[in-house]
């Protein structure tokens, strides 16, 4: 699939300029351990960008400002400011160094209405940093904000997480924090995010092997997944009546994110035809279920697998067993990870066909002084090429779900085929 739109979006963004920004305070060079599902997301990137409307707050915040509260803002989240170190034994580990986070600045010949109104889905991408850890990986930073100015005077906010610092939860949060602080609001939550001491479990005597997991081919100081496939990003909306009509149809009381992944996993088992896809990853992310205020990575992963072809059994039936029979593998994918000392290099996203519930993170909650962002759009880099399938709210009134999916080049339109004759979607 080729989408010719790339080149002109990649040259209306210019101008960059590096900075880096560090903490208030000095840290001490606190060592952070890393825990073993900390480990197995280490080659997995978040991406998002939140976009703006030009107004008198937008005009108002040049890079100083938004710059301001970041010193405290690092007090506050500091393990994000430190870079990967390892151990005698070779484990990595984050010292809480203050060597800073990673700004950049750039401009855009269009406006906002002209840029998300334009065809190329992946033009998010010159919006935000691509970088991954190393091969430098003493001097890689495992935050970067960019900030890019639009021509009518709007802006896009782009951050690029490490997901070794934490979950989408502990991303979003963090986000929303800088926001607070910029508009000068006490954080609805605790003032300084804690950091408990992560301990490494003891390895358990026998191994087993999680479903949800995939060891890749050692890649070093380079902290990127190898992959045989070209993959890309495409993103669309379901309306909130159009899910509810397929639920109507399907004679089915599950959730919209079971409803869209059920409809996701059928149709890629279709274009799959004759490859095994009876074996996916679920990974929920709920504020609710977390214990702490920490980075971490507490998202719940569980595998599902079907005796039959998804491609032959019913949306409601595949619906049904995304809500109810997944099995938990969360403390499987820590305690394995655990045994094999940290070393070997893993991937979560991918390795399965995997299916991510954001519908529960408020995206939207990052305000600037009060501004909500007009769109938000999150991937995650570093996929294996079984693909991984996003999905996020919509902002303001517009109930229905953003679709993110993250595919083999030549599946994408395909898929879209496939929903546009079944349910005019896509």
């Amino acid at each position: 699939m080729v989408f010719e739109a790339e080149p002109a979006a990649a040259a209306a963004v210019y101008g960059h300029k590096l900075s880096s920004v560090v903490p208030g305070s000095v840290t001490g060079e606190i060592g952070r351990e890393l825990t073993g599902t900390d480990l197995a997301m280490k080659l997995h990137y978040f991406r998002g960008v939140y976009y703006f409307r030009r107004s008198e707050v937008i005009d108002a915040l040049t890079i100083l400002p938004l710059k301001q509260p970041m010193f405290s803002w690092l007090d506050r989240i500091f393990p994000a400011s430190g870079r990967i170190r390892r151990s005698e034994a070779g484990r990595p580990y984050i010292k809480c160094n203050d060597c800073g986070v990673r700004i950049i600045e750039a401009k855009c010949g269009s406006t906002v209405d002209e840029w998300l109104e334009g065809k190329d889905p992946s033009k998010w991408r010159h919006l935000v940093s691509d970088k991954v850890l190393g091969p430098d990986l003493y001097f890689s930073p495992l935050l970067y904000i960019q900030f890019t100015k639009f021509k009518c005077g709007g802006m896009a906010i782009g951050f690029s997480w490490a997901h070794v610092l934490g979950d989408a939860v502990s991303a979003t949060n963090c986000f929303n924090l800088w926001a607070q602080l910029l508009g000068k609001k006490s954080p609805s939550k605790s003032d300084n995010l804690q950091y408990p001491q992560n301990t490494p479990e003891n390895p358990v005597a026998e191994k087993s092997i999680p479903h949800s997991v995939k060891m890749v081919d050692p890649v070093g100081d380079y902290w990127l997944a190898p992959n045989s496939a070209k993959m890309a990003t495409y993103s669309f909306q379901i309306t909130e009546a159009k899910l509810n009509l397929i639920r109507s149809k399907e004679s089915v009381r599950v959730g919209y994110f079971e409803i869209i992944s059920a409809l996701i996993w059928r149709n890629l088992a279709k274009i799959r035809e004759g490859e095994e896809l009876n074996t996916v990853t679920i990974c929920r992310n709920d504020h609710s279920s977390r214990t702490d205020e920490s980075l971490s990575n507490e998202q719940k992963i569980c595998s599902l697998t079907t005796d039959s072809s998804p491609a032959k059994v019913e949306l409601s039936e595949l619906a049904m067993l995304i809500s109810e029979k997944g099995v938990d593998e969360t403390k499987m994918v820590e305690s394995f990870v655990e045994s094999e000392s940290g070393k070997p290099d893993f991937i979560i996203y991918g390795a399965n066909l995997t299916f991510v519930d954001m519908e529960k993170i408020e995206l939207y909650g990052l305000e600037l002084k009060g501004q909500k962002p007009v769109h938000v759009e999150y991937s995650i880099d570093g996929v294996g090429k079984a693909g991984t399938i996003l999905v996020l709210q919509c902002g303001g009134d517009n109930k229905g779900r953003l679709v993110n999916v993250i595919l083999p080049e030549d599946e994408i339109s395909k898929l879209r085929e496939m929903l546009k004759i079944e349910w005019g979607i896509a």
